[in-house]
């Protein structure tokens, strides 16, 4: 029983730190999806300089660190967290911010061997970023429920 309760509450963080591991390989280099979000954004704004591409296609990449770390984030508090009803939710959210950073520093050592990637230290700055803004929901979400738990 207790197996499938770590199951329940781990196996998500695993999927997410996957997919992020696999994000960081050159299947998702620059250089690849700019294939995909150039063509897309010419489609769209027919008169946009190339400049303003570049520009955007940066935005949307550093975007997607923020929010998949604010994913693994939330699942992380929900693991350490593990349906317990204690009081101590700054415990979860330090636990989780730990991890988070030590997952996106490794994220950015893992790219520094891919050909075609860089590692980052703005990268770890904003996957960090993203982890803390998850913890700082999660924390509020779970006070709320705790108020409005006491006032039932």
């Amino acid at each position: 029983m207790k197996f499938k309760h770590y199951l329940k509450f781990w196996v998500p963080v695993i999927v997410v730190m996957a997919i992020i591991f696999l994000m960081s390989t050159g299947i998702f280099s620059s250089e690849n999806t700019a294939l995909v979000f150039g063509p897309l954004l010419r489609f769209l704004i027919p008169d946009i300089s190339p400049q303003t591409v570049d520009l955007i296609h940066a935005f949307i990449r550093k975007c997607g660190h923020l929010i998949e770390y604010f994913i693994l984030g939330v699942l992380l508090f929900r693991a350490f967290r593990g349906g317990s009803q204690d009081p101590r939710g700054w415990h979860w959210a330090l636990c989780s911010v730990l991890v988070g950073v030590l997952y996106a520093a490794s994220d950015e050592v893992h790219q520094s061997f891919v050909a075609t990637r860089t590692a980052s230290p703005i990268d770890v700055a904003i996957d960090s970023g993203g982890a803390v803004l998850a913890q700082i929901v999660c924390l509020l979400a779970y006070l709320r429920s705790l108020k409005q738990a006491v006032s039932s």
